[in-house]
């Protein structure tokens, strides 16, 4: 396939982001994308109504949660290149045509990383900065990886690389999954299981502003120990349900 030609799909997840929303569409330009799906987890804000109002695309989730969001979303999308991101402020539109044009170097997954280059998080408290750091050195231990950032949402994937790492049917994997679906993130999933696979992955600076309204979902203690179950998860039993 040539490079130049693929196309790609935005994934925006929802959820009570009318103001960041509203940013984030005013600066979005048509030329950047091919397909965009926005799927929102049950927003009472008039997040819905905005974009039915302006004709936007966008669905309620059958199922709760980010991951869930992402999942139901990529089994709508059509495109070759996914990128995912949030319209809360947190994610700068004008990356969007960087980070496709990154992945039409040949990558299968490119991160929009928050701490390389030039790159800063407005965004962070010390908690999080703390946290994130945490995360990406163990993840690099365990996987033999060489990542900057593992946890940000902002990142692109080939089609094909999310069905490899088995992204599209995290949920089906096994009772744990089933159970507690905090183990779902798309996030360390893709960094633990491109590292297995050997994909070729890459990172872009890419800075973070202070989100847009809304409240933060972040639980430091919930998300916190779910990120420390999931990593041990996807070093144990991760590799089993990869396609080579």
């Amino acid at each position: 396939m040539n490079q130049k030609k693929l196309t790609v799909t935005l994934i925006v997840p929802t959820m009570n982001e009318i103001d960041g929303i509203q940013w984030f569409m005013s600066r979005l330009k048509n030329e950047w994308y091919d397909e965009l799906i926005i799927i929102d987890g049950g927003s009472t804000d008039g997040t819905l109504e905005y974009c039915r109002k302006n004709g936007y695309p966008i669905f309620v989730q059958s199922a709760k949660g980010l991951t869930m969001a992402q999942v139901e979303a990529f089994n709508r999308s059509t495109k070759d290149i996914i990128i995912t991101l949030s319209p809360d402020g947190n994610s700068i539109p004008e990356l969007i045509p960087v980070i496709a044009e990154k992945m039409r170097e040949g990558y299968d997954m490119t991160i929009a990383s928050r701490y390389i280059g030039p790159a800063k998080s407005y965004d962070d408290d010390r908690f999080t900065k703390i946290g994130n750091k945490i995360f990406t050195m163990m993840m690099n231990l365990l996987f033999a990886s060489n990542y900057s950032d593992v946890l940000v949402i902002y990142r692109a994937y080939t089609r094909d690389a999310v069905m490899r790492m088995s992204l599209d049917k995290l949920e089906d994997e096994n009772w744990i999954r089933k159970k507690y679906i905090l183990l779902n993130s798309w996030e360390i999933a893709s960094a633990a299981r491109a590292a297995l696979l050997k994909l070729k992955c890459a990172e872009i600076p890419g800075d973070e502003p202070k989100r847009i309204g809304g409240n933060r979902k972040l639980s430091i203690i919930v998300h916190g120990t779910a990120a420390l179950l999931q990593v041990i998860y996807e070093f144990l039993l991760a590799r089993f349900y990869l396609k080579k």
